[in-house]
């Protein structure tokens, strides 16, 4: 699925099933308890904190979370449902980030001792 597809499936369900976009103060606190779930998961996947009794369920053999994917796309869907209502093309809009980003770190990452 390319992004715009992703944009009209997302707009596709709001008007379907979700009556209405929420307001995007509304989407923006969605958005950063979403990314907050996901941070949780990963300090306990990747960092130093613990799983509590309990929350180990939903772990694949390899110890990786299987709610981390989840976790992505609710992140995912409120970011584009915040693009489709401020009429933002996220395709263009990345497509322009990387060319920015090619043209001012073409060399930056090869350069820095610390990724060695």
């Amino acid at each position: 699925m390319h992004i715009n597809e992703a944009q009209k499936a997302v707009d596709d369900w709001i008007r379907r099933y979700g009556v209405r976009y929420f307001n995007e103060l509304t989407n923006m606190a969605l958005l950063t308890e979403e990314v907050g779930e996901l941070a949780r998961i990963v300090a306990r996947t990747y960092g130093e904190q613990s799983f509590k009794k309990g929350e180990m369920e939903g772990m694949d053999e390899a110890g990786r979370s299987l709610q981390m994917a989840d976790e992505m796309a609710d992140i995912l869907f409120v970011i584009i449902c915040l693009a489709n209502q401020t009429g933002i093309d996220l395709e263009a809009a990345l497509e322009r980030n990387l060319q920015k980003k090619s043209a001012r770190d073409f060399d930056r990452h090869q350069q820095n001792d610390k990724l060695r």
